[in-house]
Order: structure tokens, then sequence, then C-alpha cells
């Protein structure tokens, strides 16, 4: 099992002691046990049936779920066929109540929070009442167009007695990858025999990549040692009169070390900005350059400090509970939305994300040569497919490569 690689397509490998018995290996690299059989006869269906994933259940209570299918099949009972016969008139809205209760239990609350929200207001109300077994592809990509134009009865809210309906075509586009992973679970519990979603052509993500460069990196640095030094210079809108303006002391800003410091910890790190709010001192282990996460977006998580992180974290005065201090010692700071606009805008970046600074510290790496492994390692991917949209940053590294390869031909060395 271990040594089964994912290709470009997917594949089944079969057991070479128990007929019918197998794996399902799919190109991102996950693997299903499955039983396979024919009940009644060379004429009778092929059954196939997903009997659990690779990790979560072990390879013995696999074979022993597939000996019980294969030996019900050789009785001449169909216990697939019946469970799928029976299940054949599930909904959409049904399937919806089955995903909630058993296919959330690893998301985290605020992403339960925002599906529930594309499943109530829109899957729902749209397509809640066809059959799993009848959406078509065409069923799903109109869908799509639905919620992008706001076509939905119960998503609404009034602003000043308008009827105001929420939808776009990010909202469509991530209502519909919702709708491809609860097809996904039922396919892999053997509801369904295709997933609808396959092939539908979503909306390009609104959001850019953005990574900042050497030029940009330097002023932001600058920026952060004025900012907790002398203060960030206020602009003011209007003219002042001489006497009175502000003295030059009072139109400066003096920023929290740990504002300044939490901004250098997401760039040094890579971490979610969460990550580093709410951080807590018992979480940090500077003897061997270690945060130990309890639970991140991906679950627990081990990240990795450099130097220049520790430096960070030794400088940061200790005043409460948590690494990044805020008003209240007891809780997490919320955000860092006003201090990182007036930093961004001196720093002359104010198209510049706060999680931009972790797509940064991904491309910077790939800069250095890291592998695409090393960088979701260190980013804490739990699937390379997360990490393969840094694909295109290893561009640079590779034409350095190939630069230092090519002097070793004799015709590389611009001779003419």
């Amino acid at each position: 099992m271990d040594k089964l690689e994912p290709r470009e397509k997917e594949y089944f490998v079969w057991c070479g002691k128990l007929a019918g018995f197998g794996v399902r290996v799919w190109p991102t690299g996950r693997k299903v046990f499955v039983v396979q059989y024919r009940a009644g006869g060379r004429d009778a269906p092929t059954r196939r049936k997903s009997l659990g994933v690779f990790g979560t259940v072990t390879t013995d209570e696999a074979r022993k779920a597939a000996e019980s299918y294969l030996a019900s099949a050789h009785l001449g009972n169909d216990l697939v066929g019946e469970k799928r016969q029976a299940r054949g008139e599930m909904t959409v809205g049904q399937l919806c109540d089955d995903y909630i209760k058993h296919g959330m239990t690893t998301k985290k609350p605020s992403t339960i929070k925002t599906d529930l929200g594309r499943i109530n207001g829109h899957i729902r109300p749209l397509i809640g009442k066809k059959k799993i077994n009848s959406l078509t592809r065409r069923d799903v990509e109109q869908l799509l167009r639905d919620v992008a134009v706001g076509k939905t009865a119960r998503d609404t809210r009034t602003v000043k007695g308008r009827s105001i309906i929420k939808g776009g075509k990010g909202t469509a586009t991530r209502t519909v990858r919702l709708l491809g992973g609860m097809f996904t679970y039922a396919l892999n519990h053997g509801l369904v025999e295709t997933n609808p979603c396959a092939g539908v052509k979503v909306f390009k993500d609104g959001s850019k990549e953005r990574f900042l460069r050497q030029i940009e990196l330097d002023n932001l640095a600058k920026t952060l040692e004025e900012a907790e030094t002398t203060g960030l210079p206020w602009t003011l809108r209007t003219e002042a009169k001489a006497k009175h303006r502000p003295n030059e002391e009072h139109m400066r800003e003096i920023m929290s070390p740990h504002v300044t410091g939490a901004i250098r910890l997401l760039l040094l790190t890579g971490c979610r900005l969460r990550e580093i709010l709410h951080l807590r001192w018992n979480e940090v282990d500077l003897e061997r350059g270690l945060l130990n996460l309890p639970d991140s977006k991906t679950g627990r998580k081990t990240v990795y400090l450099s130097n220049a992180a520790i430096q960070v974290l030794e400088r940061l005065p200790r005043a409460g509970v948590y690494v990044v201090a805020g008003d209240n010692p007891c809780k997490p700071r919320a955000d860092l939305k006003r201090p990182w606009k007036r930093i961004s805008e001196h720093a002359g970046i104010a198209d510049v994300r706060i999680h931009d600074l972790r797509r940064t510290f991904a491309s910077i790496g790939a800069a250095q040569g890291l592998s695409l492994q090393v960088i979701g390692k260190l980013l804490g991917h739990k699937s390379a497919e997360t990490t393969a949209r840094y694909a295109h940053l290893t561009e640079d590294p590779l034409r350095r490569a190939l630069n230092d390869m090519s002097v070793s031909l004799p015709f590389g060395k611009g001779d003419d």
C-alpha cells in the first residue's frame, strides 16, 4: 500500500489472494479499499463498493469487510445492489443531511459555518428535491449560473427596504466545489456511481497571487523598524494653520512591538494569521526551535523556526498568555487590519494582504531551490495538491540550474 504511487489517471490494484478485493488509487494520492463481485453469474451486473480510505481503515479491516460482501455474493445475495436500491430515491437535500452529520466531522467550526450557509442558502433551495442518482452535469452547471446571478429563494437580506440576494461568481464556484465534495463523500459510501460535478468548469477565483519582491521586503523591514521606534507619520487631510498644526511628535504613531513582531513572524514562518495571533507562550519551544500548535486549519501542527524567527520571539516582551498581546492579556488579538493598513501604505505595498506574506514565504523557499514537498511541509499542507499551486515558483531555481549546466557544454560558454 505504501509503495502505490499516484498516476495521471486513477487505477486499481487487486489482491492476489482474495479475488475481488482491491484498492483504488486516485491522482491526488488518495487510496480507497474496494470490493467487486457479480451476484448471480456472468450475466449479473458488476457491483463495486468502497470500504474506506487507507489510513482511516486498516488493510485487515477492509479485507474482513470484503470477505463479508464476497461471501454473501457467493450465496446469491447482492448486498450492494440492495443498498443502492434503497438509497436510489435519496434526494440532494437528504444527502446534505447525511453529509452534515457524518462528512463534516474533521472540519473546523468556521468552515462548517460557511458550508452550512452555502448548503442552506443555495444547494437546498435550488436542487434539494432532485434525486442524487439523477443529478446531471447540466444540473450542476445550471446551479453555478443561478448562484452567480443570485437566483435563490432563502439566502436574502433587506437593506433600506430593498431585497438583496447574496450571490456572485466566487460564491457560485465555492458552492459547486462544496457540492463536488459532498458527491465524493457519496461516491466513497456507495450512494452514487459518478460525481456530476466532475468536469464542470467553474468561474476563475478572483483572488490574485501577490508576492513581495526584494525591494518591497526591504521597504517593509524599514517601515516596521520605523513604526516601533520613531513612529509612522500621519498625513493631514487638510492644510492646517501653523498655530493649529500638531507638534511633530504628535504627528507620528508608535506601534506596539507585538504588532510589528507578529508581522515579522508571519513572514518568517509562513503561518496563517490566526496561528500567530492565537499562539501561546507555552506552545513556543525556543530551545528546539519549534512552535507546537495544538490546533490549526489542518489540525495539530509543528512549525519549524529559523534563527531570525527565534530572535523575534526572544525580543518580544511577555505581557500575558499570548505571544501577540492585545488589549486584554487573557484573550488573543482579533486582527491586524488597522495597523497593517498603515504599515503597508507607508511601505508602498498597499495592495498586499496579510495572507500574501504566507505566499511570499513560499516564493522565497522556491527561489532558494526548495522542493514543493519541503515547502508543503513548512507550510503545514496535508496534501501535495494544495502545494501544487506554487509549482510555477520553481522556475527561477530551475533556470539557474539550467544555466549552470549549460556552462559545461562546449557551445554554452558564449564562444564563437
